[in-house]
């Protein structure tokens, strides 16, 4: 209700009165007064007077009903540990395939090797429940491609030069601007569901960390609403996710990776490694060429650029 209410409103540009809500809506004056209330809560500046009511101006919002069409899907936490947790609680009861969670903050966000995320206001932090019907050898695709489709809105979308750097973080000129981190489960050989978990760094102020950050407000000396980039992602994703030659993910990421024929350090849980990526394999390992010329898989780890 509140996003026709808002549709509705926006397409207007104007005031418009009780009545036509009402008659448009197919509900009572008093449900829509109930549901306008709801909205000014939440911060929208909505007018009221005799003549109806008037959007004056919409916050950046996450909520459900400001991506129409996916309502049903989208879970908006003002504060979250993790979404990634609330996320695979939620594939494991069943949710359908793109659920999405989203947070306003995370107190415990994470990235790989569980390394803290910080997650303050203005950033944008969410997790996708994927259930591409792929053989499990074929999960991490699934992550090369969420990346490989943020840079391309950005590049395409907004003029940012971005590049994906193995695994899956994208980079502006040497800057970290997003991170991404994923989780699976199994059934007989075939994916049960993929966890895509994303921080974008949007709005906000993000912290010094390595390699050094930015953020697409900085980049583009404007803000940024996180609502557009975030529909445009999903969008794209999702009709990508259903035509995809799967066979053909990697070599597209390669096009726009930062790391191949780059030195690079590579950590891992248990060691850390140097050498020079030299390429990929058919599914996502860095062939990592050590200084005495033997060529070695990195399945998983992070990826520093020296």
């Amino acid at each position: 209700m509140k996003a026709a209410i808002l549709k509705l409103l926006r397409e207007s540009g104007g005031v418009v009165s009780g009545n036509t809500l009402c008659a448009s809506l197919g509900t009572s004056r008093v449900a829509v007064w109930k549901h306008i209330q709801k909205l000014q809560e939440a911060g929208y500046d909505i007018a009221s007077g005799a003549k109806g009511y008037r959007l004056r101006s919409s916050p950046d919002g996450l909520h459900p009903w400001e991506f129409p069409g996916r309502e049903d899907r989208v879970v908006y936490l003002p504060l979250a540990a993790s979404t990634m947790d609330v996320a695979k609680d939620l594939a494991r009861k069943g949710c359908p395939e793109f659920t999405l969670v989203i947070a306003g903050r995370q107190s415990e966000g994470r990235g790989r090797l569980r390394r803290a995320w910080s997650s303050e206001e203005g950033g944008l932090y969410f997790t996708m429940v994927l259930r591409p019907p792929i053989p499990v050898l074929w999960s991490s695709r699934v992550n090369f491609l969420a990346s490989l489709t943020l840079v391309r809105i950005l590049r395409e979308d907004y003029g940012v030069e971005a590049g994906v750097k193995w695994p899956n973080d994208i980079l502006v000129r040497g800057r970290k601007l997003c991170g991404l981190l994923s989780e699976m489960e199994a059934e007989s050989e075939q994916v049960k569901f993929i966890n895509i978990g994303m921080g974008i760094n949007v709005n906000n102020r993000p912290p010094r960390v390595e390699p050094p950050p930015t953020s697409l407000k900085q980049l583009l000396g404007r803000r940024v609403s996180r609502r557009e980039l975030l529909s445009r992602f999903l969008d794209v994703l999702e009709e990508r996710m259903r035509s995809e030659a799967w066979d053909a993910v990697i070599a597209d990421w390669k096009k726009h990776s930062i790391t191949m024929n780059r030195p690079v350090r590579i950590v891992t849980a248990k060691e850390e490694l140097s050498g020079v990526a030299v390429d990929l394999d058919e599914n996502g390992g860095l062939l990592l060429q050590a200084p005495d010329g033997s060529i070695r898989t990195i399945i998983y780890g992070d990826c520093f650029l020296t």
